[in-house]
Formats: C-alpha cells, sequence, structure tokens
C-alpha cells in the first residue's frame, strides 16, 4: 500500500520537474517538505494496518496522503507563478494537473469519509482510488479523472 501510495506521488512529482525550465531555491524547500511528507508514509501505513478498526489510524494515513496532495498542489502553483516553467509547455496544463491533484484529494477524502460506516470501506475505497490513479484506465468517465 505505501509503495502504491508512493509510486502515484512520485509519478506527479516526476511531472511537474520534467515541465521546469530552471529551479530556485523555494521550489527546492517545497519539494524538501514535499520529500518529509514521503518519509512519514511508510510509518503512518503501518499504523494503519496495524489498527485498521481505528478510525483514528486511518485518518492519519489520510492525512498523510492530504499533505503529500496540498505540497504537490503548492508546488505546482509556485512553479507557475516564478515563472519557472518551460516555454513550450502547452496551454492549459496547469489546469490539467491543478484539477487532477484536486480530484485525487476529494476521492482520498470520500475515501476517509467513509470510516464514519467502516474503516473496511473507507480503506477499500481508497485502495481503488490509487489503483485507478495507477493504472490509469481508458473507461469512460475514469479516464478523466
Amino acid at each position: 500500500m505505501s509503495f502504491l501510495t508512493l509510486g502515484i506521488f512520485w509519478v506527479g512529482q516526476q511531472t511537474q520537474l520534467n515541465l521546469l525550465a530552471h529551479s530556485n531555491r523555494d521550489l527546492a524547500w517545497i519539494h524538501l517538505g514535499f520529500l518529509f511528507g514521503v518519509s512519514l508514509m511508510p510509518f503512518s501505513t503501518a499504523l494503519m494496518a496495524g489498527f485498521i478498526a481505528y478510525r483514528a489510524a486511518l485518518l492519519l494515513y489520510w492525512a498523510n496522503i492530504l499533505l503529500l496532495g496540498a505540497l504537490l498542489f503548492a508546488s505546482w502553483r509556485y512553479l507557475m507563478q516564478a515563472g519557472l516553467l518551460r516555454s513550450e509547455v502547452p496551454d492549459g496544463t496547469g489546469r490539467w494537473i491543478e484539477r487532477r491533484i484536486l480530484v485525487a484529494q476529494a476521492l482520498y477524502a470520500v475515501g476517509a469519509l467513509l470510516c464514519v460506516i467502516s474503516t473496511t470501506w473507507s480503506l477499500g475505497f481508497i485502495v481503488l482510488v490509487q489503483l485507478n490513479y495507477a493504472v490509469a484506465p481508458r473507461i469512460g468517465p475514469l479516464s478523466r479523472i
């Protein structure tokens, strides 16, 4: 589970880094914050696995995912405002990346809210969201999120 989560966020970070013309110190610090969030993921995943019936463990895991998503979003916003993108990046790329991050975070939040019903349902939904982002199926509405 931790590997899948980190893989999804690594792809998101690499997508951003591949679009950079250059970087600066502030962006480096944002990405160091991102790496801090990455370093917490094995702990929050192990805690969730060890206490799967406890909402607090699941919510801590979700908070770690939220932190990573927020830092990716902040990184993207910063690099766009600082003019760090390559000139050949197509128009609309920024909106596409922002939408993808926000939709993913909204789906993770729905998964976290399902813990009101059952932590098993909550975790199952989060796994399905992660599988959707990892596999990226070309199935109707799933291909647009």
